[in-house]
């Protein structure tokens, strides 16, 4: 028998909209900023370790990496980082925060087809402000059933988000470009979970591909209509 779907999440940063592009650019000025004190390889290592240790703390978003970026800053140059340099970083993360909004080939489009037929939700995390920013540039806000903005992806939070919005995690679907945070959680809430693979995606976000009959990956969200329709009708899915 053909499943059943009733509702169909969405991420937002680069699933929906360009966003990584903006760290990767901020994080090559980071490096110019501290060239002298450092390699571009370790400062990254030891940027990265600080964005895990910091998450806990500040959770996802441009505020907590420019906090993680100042750290970083103090202790590679154990303590003598100039008062320039941070000011830079703060602006840099201002930047960051005001950027224009472009979204991705297919995201317009294709959740105008899906909402015909589907309840459909975004669901990010992240700084609030940001998020909501973000989502009035896009020009998608009027597109959705529901929009979550939360502090961390998991399975909890799907099952709570899919009863609110929906019929239940196993009646529903969740794509984006993180396997840590839209694939892996959704599945182990019994949902389908859909990876859409992009070029640019922060290091703690990557996680093996799990072999699951709910697990799929396809090119871009132009192929999700086509994915659906298999995953409703009972046909066997052929990747464009």
């Amino acid at each position: 028998m053909p499943d059943t779907l009733t509702t169909i999440c969405f991420d937002a940063d680069d699933t929906l909209w360009h966003n990584e592009r903006f760290f990767t650019l901020t994080q090559s000025h980071f490096t110019e900023l501290l060239s002298e004190h450092t390699d571009r390889e370790t400062l990254m290592a030891r940027l990265l370790a600080a964005e895990r240790r910091n998450l806990p703390h500040y959770g996802f978003g441009i505020k907590g990496f420019t906090l993680s970026m100042i750290e970083t800053a103090i202790e590679v140059t154990e303590g003598q980082v100039p008062a320039s340099v941070i000011a830079q970083l703060l602006d840099a993360g201002r930047d960051m925060l005001s950027h224009e909004v472009e979204l991705l080939p297919h995201a317009r489009d294709t959740i105008e087809m899906l909402s015909h037929d589907y309840k459909v939700v975004v669901i990010t995390k992240g700084d609030l402000l940001d998020q909501k920013r973000k989502l009035a540039q896009s020009g998608l806000r009027d597109l959705f059933d529901g929009i979550e903005i939360i502090s961390a992806k998991t399975s909890a939070e799907y099952t709570r988000i899919f009863n609110q919005h929906g019929t239940g995690a196993d009646q529903g679907l969740m794509v984006g470009n993180s396997m840590t945070s839209d694939v892996l959680p959704m599945i182990g809430a019994d949902g389908w979970g859909i990876y859409v693979p992009h070029g640019l995606t922060w290091e703690i976000e990557h996680a093996p591909a799990p072999v699951h009959h709910r697990f799929y990956e396809i090119n871009s969200l132009g192929d999700l209509p086509a994915l659906i329709q298999t995953l409703t009708t009972g046909d066997t899915y052929a990747p464009s």
